[in-house]
């Protein structure tokens, strides 16, 4: 059973996104977590998502619209 695709601020992004959006490894984010500099949720396998919201907040930058709908 896949999660539901949300889009905009409501979206969960990867460590591997993330990442990406940050320049730096998966595991710098996954410390990040750890140390409470960015809040995580865990999904039911146990893996780490993060809010985008937060995450472009963080970049300073509007989240973008991904919704496949658009």
């Amino acid at each position: 059973m896949n999660p539901p695709v949300t889009a905009g601020a409501d979206r969960l992004l990867t460590p591997a996104e993330v990442a990406s959006l940050f320049h730096v490894d998966p595991k710098t984010v996954t410390r990040w977590a750890q140390s409470g500099k960015i809040s995580s949720i865990r999904t039911l396998g146990g893996h780490r998502r993060y809010r985008a919201s937060e995450v472009y907040a963080l970049l300073g930058q509007p989240v973008p619209n991904s919704s496949p709908h658009s």
